[in-house]
């Protein structure tokens, strides 16, 4: 029953159903993020590195040959994460062109050096091999200290095109009023939660919830704002070789 409990919460925290409205503090942002990740999912094929794959929560959304988990190495992440791999920041440890698809959820706000970062995905692509990547837009710091930038579209479009990738789409999840309240909650959740876990499900029934339900319900009838929202979603194919000066 216990398991059957904490399957459950895992599945409503990334991808959070009408359960989700009560009990993820986060639910704008996943639900936002779940419904872009399962969308483009198709695109992503055969041998696949998640790139920062935390606990590979979105591997059962890919149809893929081969799924392989790539983390930082630190003895938290080798603890705690459900990667294959482990590297040191800054090589990838596999060869060129190893990989068909590459997926990076939410971590390139925490790497230190981007357009080396950038070098290292076109390195192991294949020629015309596609990167799905997810980068916060609106956000507050979070896993500090490893929390270096946030980016604009424009900024990642600029990147993403000068180290070999051509975009082949671009979306701004959440661009409405379910900003305001997502970053409500994120307020509350930082300054009352704890680490017990039944105390901070009942504190975000409590709480956080009504922002959710209030939030859901404006958000379809306010209008959109394409300046301000949650997460930058990119798929960008590889169209060139990029060794971090040159293309090839």
């Amino acid at each position: 029953m216990i398991r059957l409990l904490k399957d459950i919460y895992r599945r409503e925290a990334y991808f959070p159903g009408i359960l989700g409205l009560f009990i993820n503090p986060f639910y704008f942002a996943r639900k936002g993020l779940a419904f872009h990740i399962k969308t483009l999912g198709a695109l992503i094929k055969g041998k696949v590195l998640d790139i920062g794959c935390g606990t590979k929560p979105y591997e059962a959304v890919y149809s893929v040959n081969q799924y392989i988990g790539l983390e930082y190495d630190t003895p938290e992440n080798r603890k705690k994460k459900k990667a294959d791999y482990f590297y040191d920041g800054k090589k990838f440890p596999f060869g060129d062109e190893t990989f068909d698809s590459a997926v990076a959820n939410q971590v390139f706000e925490h790497v230190f050096n981007p357009e080396e970062f950038l070098v290292e995905i076109n390195r192991i692509l294949k020629t015309k091999g596609i990167l799905l990547l997810t980068v916060p837009f609106v956000w507050d710091e979070h896993e500090q200290p490893r929390d270096f930038a946030r980016y604009t579209s424009f900024g990642l479009n600029a990147l993403l095109e000068k180290s070999g990738f051509e975009i082949v789409e671009h979306r701004k999840s959440i661009d409405d009023v379910r900003v305001i309240f997502q970053l409500i909650n994120a307020y509350i959740y930082k300054i009352v939660m704890g680490k017990q876990k039944v105390i901070d499900v009942l504190l975000t029934v409590l709480l956080i919830a009504p922002f959710n339900i209030i939030g859901s319900i404006l958000g379809k009838v306010l209008p959109r704002n394409s300046d301000l929202y949650l997460d930058n979603i990119f798929v960008a194919k590889k169209v060139k070789n990029y060794n971090g000066t040159k293309r090839i």
